[in-house]
C-alpha cells in the first residue's frame, strides 16, 4: 500500500521535486495527475483544494514541496500504526 497520494500536474515543477524527493526517500506514493485524468482533478476540489502538488498522508493534506512536513506526517503514521 502506497504511504502518499500525489496531486499532481503535468507541467509542474514542484510536483516533479515532490516525486523526486519521495523516490530517493524511497516513500512509496500513488501518483494522481489531475491534467490526465478529470476525477482526480474533482477529488482535488473536493478536498478544497485547486492548486498542487498535494499530498495526502493519513489525515494530513500537505501543500506545496514541504519535506519536513512530509516527515512529520510519516513519523505520525507509523506511530498511530
Amino acid at each position: 500500500m502506497a504511504q502518499a497520494i500525489v496531486y499532481s500536474s503535468t507541467n509542474c515543477g514542484f510536483c516533479k521535486q515532490l516525486k523526486t524527493y519521495l523516490e530517493e526517500q524511497n516513500i512509496s506514493y500513488d501518483e494522481r495527475n489531475i491534467d490526465e485524468n478529470e476525477a482526480y482533478r474533482e477529488e482535488l476540489a473536493r478536498l478544497g483544494m485547486m492548486s498542487v502538488p498535494l499530498t495526502l498522508i493519513g489525515e494530513k493534506q500537505i501543500l506545496g514541496f514541504n519535506p519536513n512536513r512530509i516527515k512529520k506526517a510519516l513519523a505520525a503514521l507509523e506511530a498511530a500504526e
